[in-house]
């Protein structure tokens, strides 16, 4: 059923989006507040207690309906799991500012597509060389394709392999949400908030995109240059001071060919903080801190939007065989 309700959600969500503010992000963010406000008390102990609140409740919610539908009705179990996916999986998410970005550069407005950069990335991109602006922007949209789309999809099918149906994607969700939420409100506000609690969601964050970020990383691999995107992913991932996004990038810089990273990187993790590190890592591909490749030009957009959409069908592929053979056993 995995199969059947991960491409039952794509193509709903091709066909009608949700809109960029949807009431879906504005109740994430109401629950967050809230379970903040009700449960985080300034200590260590409520940092816990608020993570698992937030994140972890809605997930064995998610669990449950599933499990008592599932109880009823197999075809009302599956339009759940269809229903969660939409909300929690797809391109839409995020691609409308790659989208716009793009429309924006064939047209030749390169101010909007630098205007629409900052309020995505939440940078200055007004002084940034059309280079380094083609950068974040590759750099960004690899990541939100994470994200959004591959994170979701391997937690969604290991816990639904478990009977959990789309526990797995609230999970990671709302993990994700949770690592921008507390750090955004923090940092960029200014607004008084537990320290322990942004440490914490950005550490179980880690913990939980550790493996989906390799997995994303070995499916550019093989749907790209093979050889190159392990390169440099051994040797270039540690570029980046966030392991999973280093992984990732570097896989996806060696698999387009194209140089990623550089030591002015405002960066693109969760926290909105660097996330490069200055200078090159021991075994870098130089000593500007970037990887080896061409300078990013348009054509890379294009090229990044292909790698993405072939990782897509090659998983797609995957879970379809697993799902024919457990069917035929």
């Amino acid at each position: 059923m995995s199969f059947f309700a991960v491409l039952f959600a794509l193509m709903i969500e091709q066909l009608r989006p949700l809109p960029r503010d949807n009431w879906v992000h504005d109740g994430l963010i109401s629950w967050v507040g809230w379970t903040g406000r009700h449960f985080d008390a300034g200590r260590e102990r409520h940092a816990w207690v608020v993570w698992f609140v937030s994140v972890v409740t809605p997930a064995a919610a998610a669990a449950l309906v599933h499990v008592w539908l599932a109880w009823h009705s197999g075809l009302a179990a599956l339009a759940f799991g269809v229903l969660v996916l939409y909300l929690t999986l797809g391109f839409r998410q995020f691609s409308h500012y790659f989208t716009d970005i793009r429309k924006a550069l064939d047209a030749g407005d390169e101010d909007s597509a630098r205007r629409q950069l900052a309020q995505w990335c939440h940078l200055d991109a007004s002084e940034l060389p059309r280079s380094e602006f083609l950068r974040h922007v590759i750099e960004h949209s690899l990541l939100a394709a994470h994200r959004h789309v591959f994170g979701v999809f391997f937690w969604f099918v290991v816990v639904s392999a478990l009977g959990l149906g789309p526990a797995g994607a609230v999970l990671y969700r709302m993990a994700e949400f949770a690592s921008r939420y507390w750090t955004f409100k923090s940092k960029a506000l200014g607004e008084p908030a537990n320290d322990t609690l942004m440490r914490l969601s950005q550490r179980l964050f880690a913990i939980i995109d550790h493996l989906p970020a390799r997995l994303t990383a070995f499916g550019f691999a093989v749907v790209g240059n093979f050889e190159e995107a392990v390169n440099g992913w051994r040797r270039d991932a540690g570029l980046w001071l966030h392991a999973n996004e280093g992984v990732i990038l570097a896989a996806a810089a060696g698999a387009v060919g194209v140089r990623l990273g550089g030591e002015a990187a405002p960066g693109v993790t969760p926290d909105r903080s660097k996330t490069f590190e200055s200078g090159a890592a021991p075994g870098a591909a130089s000593a500007a801190g970037s990887t080896p490749g061409t300078d990013p030009q348009t054509g890379h957009l294009d090229s990044v939007v292909g790698l993405v959409w072939r990782s897509v069908v090659l998983w797609m592929l995957l879970l379809a065989l697993l799902t024919l053979a457990n069917l035929i056993g």
